[in-house]
């Protein structure tokens, strides 16, 4: 709750029913993660319980920044329009420069938004979307499963995203598309490969389908969480009080 210019109270938008999250959401498989986080760290459930800070102006809503890079027609606005609209597009159009989404959620009872940044894959966008990639908190490398060409393109992706970044702050994840075009024992194959690469890249491997939407909500659930919690460590590293909202979500 605020004021608004004419000194009238204002709150802030409903946060959706799907985007509520209290328990801190599963890896994809532990051999494919790096943060083989289970629950939520303790600094994160005190400052989420912490009931003082109920008062705090709106206008600090904890945002975080997540890019989303890869080769041309590996899905990424597919992905991206799969989660944030829910929607399956089979006309593919190419993302011109650049394009985001912004996503509310619910993290154990406090307001935090992704900003999920959507760049192209052409080589002729690249300089104007390589400006967007600086103060990501995530990057998140595409590739398709079917398409082992854009699975080795990958870690130049990444290395581009990173001259951008300080590799300290930045959450890094794999991510393979269209699972519903392989059947299992090619998947397997493919998904062997990439844990190996991610593992190199110091990145947590994800599969998906934007087309049947399996794993989609689940991998932006774990981006979100990882996202919310590093901003709250972060902010009390740097003295900012630890409590930010009501937090009933979380239990000891």
């Amino acid at each position: 709750m605020n004021n608004n210019r004419n000194g009238m109270l204002t709150f802030p938008p409903a946060v959706s029913r799907d985007r509520i999250i209290c328990n801190f959401p599963k890896c994809y498989t532990p051999e494919a993660s790096l943060q083989l986080k289970t629950d939520w760290d303790h600094q994160t459930k005190t400052a989420c319980k912490d009931r003082a800070a109920r008062n705090e102006p709106w206008d600090r809503q904890k945002m975080s920044k997540v890019v989303v890079v890869g080769d041309m027609n590996v899905g990424k606005t597919c992905l991206i329009n799969r989660f944030c609209k829910d929607v399956f597009e089979r006309d593919y159009k190419a993302t011109i420069g650049v394009d985001f989404e912004i996503e509310r959620f619910e993290m154990c009872g406090v307001p935090f938004y992704l900003q999920i940044w959507d760049t192209a894959g052409q080589e002729k966008f690249k300089c104007i979307a390589s400006s967007y990639y600086r103060g990501a908190q995530v990057i998140v490398v595409v590739f398709d499963m079917a398409d082992i060409k854009s699975l080795d393109h990958t870690r130049q992706w990444l290395e581009e995203a990173m001259k951008e970044n300080d590799p300290d702050s930045c959450f890094v994840f794999l991510l393979g598309t269209k699972t519903d075009l392989l059947p299992a024992g090619e998947i397997q194959r493919t998904e062997r490969d990439a844990v190996r690469l991610a593992a190199d890249m110091r990145a947590e491997f994800w599969a998906v389908s934007s087309k049947t939407g399996e794993n989609v909500q689940s991998f932006f659930f774990r981006v979100a969480a990882l996202a919310f919690e590093k901003c709250v460590l972060s902010e009390g590293e740097r003295g900012v009080p630890a409590g930010i909202g009501l937090g009933a979500g979380i239990s000891e």
